[in-house]
């Protein structure tokens, strides 16, 4: 059944001085989520925001959090981005062993949150075995996860369709995002392959009209959707 692909602007790539004006802007055009990206210096090269900035956030508008954690301690930090107002928080596998991984996402869902992993490029889909059951989300980076900005992937579409299968197989029909060099061009391929959620940035947020690309992405990622379900017979 076809389910419309939500937006995820990451807004790393908002105007800082500008912020709520832009987080109203997208809202309105129909944004699914904001995107909220803390990176911690160490699990990767940059720094960005963190727990003061989310609580405003999410007092500032209804359009769900999604957080997206690229940090090396996420056990020790999820409970402070759970108390900030996340709606979806997103850790790294990564950054966890089997059995963190595992903790972690019963933390999260303890708190009533929704729980997600992410997986790196060059990182294999199997390490995803211990949690696809019980996941809500998984993120499939499609650029090196530390800066915005950077191109798509070629062949991210294939490990989205991976863990579509990988997910089916376990009982399980969790959200594919996709952060990274996603736009008008590349966010069919994804999208065909089975993605829901698709982060964009500079595609939103560098745009003359920020509103008006977002429903462009949006509409372009739908339409090969349809095309593939009805390839697919569905």
């Amino acid at each position: 059944m076809f389910q419309p692909v939500k937006i995820a602007p990451s807004i790393l790539s908002a105007n800082f001085m500008n912020l709520e004006a832009d987080i109203d802007r997208i809202a309105k055009a129909g944004a699914g989520y904001v995107h909220v990206d803390v990176m911690d210096g160490h699990f990767v090269p940059n720094l960005t925001m963190g727990v003061p900035l989310l609580k405003q956030l999410s007092k500032a508008t209804d359009v769900p959090m999604d957080v997206h954690l690229m940090i090396s301690n996420p056990l020790v930090q999820i409970p402070w981005f759970i108390a900030a107002g996340a709606d979806i928080i997103t850790f790294h596998a990564e950054a966890v062993t089997e059995e963190e991984m595992v903790e972690a996402v019963r933390l999260i869902h303890e708190a009533g949150v929704k729980a997600a992993v992410s997986v790196k490029p060059k990182t294999p889909v199997e390490v995803l075995r211990p949690v696809i059951a019980d996941v809500d989300m998984v993120l499939v980076m499609s650029v090196e996860p530390g800066f915005s900005g950077q191109s798509y992937i070629e062949g991210s579409d294939v490990k989205v369709a991976q863990v579509v299968a990988m997910a089916r197989e376990a009982g399980n029909e969790p959200l594919i995002q996709v952060d990274g060099g996603i736009g008008v061009k590349t966010a069919p391929l994804v999208a065909a392959a089975g993605a829901d959620v698709l982060v964009c940035g500079n595609a939103v947020f560098a745009a003359e009209d920020p509103a008006a690309a977002l429903r462009a992405v949006e509409d372009a990622a739908n339409e090969a959707r349809l095309a593939a379900l009805a390839k697919q017979g569905a």
